[in-house]
């Protein structure tokens, strides 16, 4: 399955808004905004894709349990219509994640 098909077929993430977290500093949490994805294969993780409609994008992937709380962004939308919901989410300081930026193998940079 090719870096695109793997981002684009992911089923959409439901989540539910949370009132602002009492605990909602930078001292304790880190904020990422993205749109939310489901894990292709790992119940406990989650995916945020920073910049869905861009073609040379990256993504987050989270584990569940370093999620404090999630807000609800508006949707963007492109040129042809397509809806992506965003979240702005609430991470753990010194949790472990991933930022993976998927690339297209193709010729070689010359000196």
């Amino acid at each position: 399955m090719s870096i695109v098909n793997f981002l684009k077929l992911k089923d959409k993430l439901e989540i539910r808004s949370f009132e602002t977290h009492k605990d909602s500093d930078r001292k304790n949490y880190i904020p990422f905004t993205g749109s939310p994805r489901k894990h292709p294969y790992e119940d406990t993780r989650v995916i945020l894709i920073a910049d869905p409609f861009n073609e040379v994008t990256y993504y987050y992937e989270f584990n569940m349990d370093d999620i404090v709380f999630v807000e609800e962004l508006s949707n963007i939308t492109n040129l042809n219509g397509d809806s992506v919901p965003m979240a702005r989410v609430w991470v753990k300081k010194q949790s472990i994640a991933l930022r993976c930026a998927p690339f297209i193998v193709d010729t070689l940079m010359k000196e």
